[in-house]
């Protein structure tokens, strides 16, 4: 899911430095799946306890990127709007691309890692449009502004690169990474309650973070 422009603004003085948490092992228990939110608040904008270990922010900021996701979804919904955006994700990797370089992290890794970003989103946006077709009577009544949504996903890229800046050498070491990842996206999934759709595109969302 492509955003605006912002970030070509982004410098390393802009990223704030984030302190890795502790690793912890949690149970591999999920949460039952359920249908996907319909909400027309975005729950990600709200406190809640954090996915646990090192990796934790990093994904709990891919996390609050899909429930973003589905104000997207609840935006386009019944309009000529598409889900996919060829040239404005390519000009949101380039950016991207652009701002890693500054802060002296792999580009390219970071663009496969937001391209992965934009993956999960569609999976949202598809999984919903799905729902809300079939099922007109749980279709959002409101229509978010997106102009304002993508200020949120311009915030959101701005955190998520300094979490990449913040976990660079971990996501090097590719055992410890597969177990933070591992620890950081069950506990996110259940503390955050995700249902079925949710968390199949968390689990396109991480895929490159090691």
């Amino acid at each position: 899911m492509p955003v605006s422009t912002s970030v070509k603004r982004l410098t390393v003085v802009s990223v704030v430095s984030v302190a890795a948490v502790a690793a912890s092992v949690v149970p591999a228990v999920a949460a039952p799946a359920g249908p996907p939110s319909t909400s027309d608040s975005v729950p990600g904008s709200t406190a809640r306890p954090g996915a646990l270990g090192p990796l934790g922010p990093l994904v709990d900021l891919a996390i609050q990127r899909l429930f973003v996701s589905d104000q997207v979804a609840a935006a386009k919904f019944g309009t000529t709007q598409p889900i996919d955006d060829p040239a404005r994700e390519q000009q949101e990797l380039n950016e991207v691309r652009h701002a890693a370089t500054e802060l002296g992290i792999d580009p390219e890794a970071t663009a496969a890692f937001f391209a992965d970003q934009i993956a999960a989103s569609k999976v949202v946006q598809k999984g919903l449009f799905e729902l809300w077709t079939a099922r007109p009577e749980l279709a959002p009544v409101s229509k978010p502004d997106l102009t304002q949504i993508r200020e949120e996903l311009d915030q959101l890229t701005t955190e998520i690169l300094g979490q990449l800046v913040a976990t660079d050498r971990l996501r090097q070491q590719p055992v410890a990474c597969r177990v933070g990842l591992a620890t950081a996206a069950v506990s996110g999934a259940a503390v955050n309650h995700l249902d079925r759709l949710h968390r199949q595109a968390l689990a396109v969302a991480v895929r490159s973070s090691c």
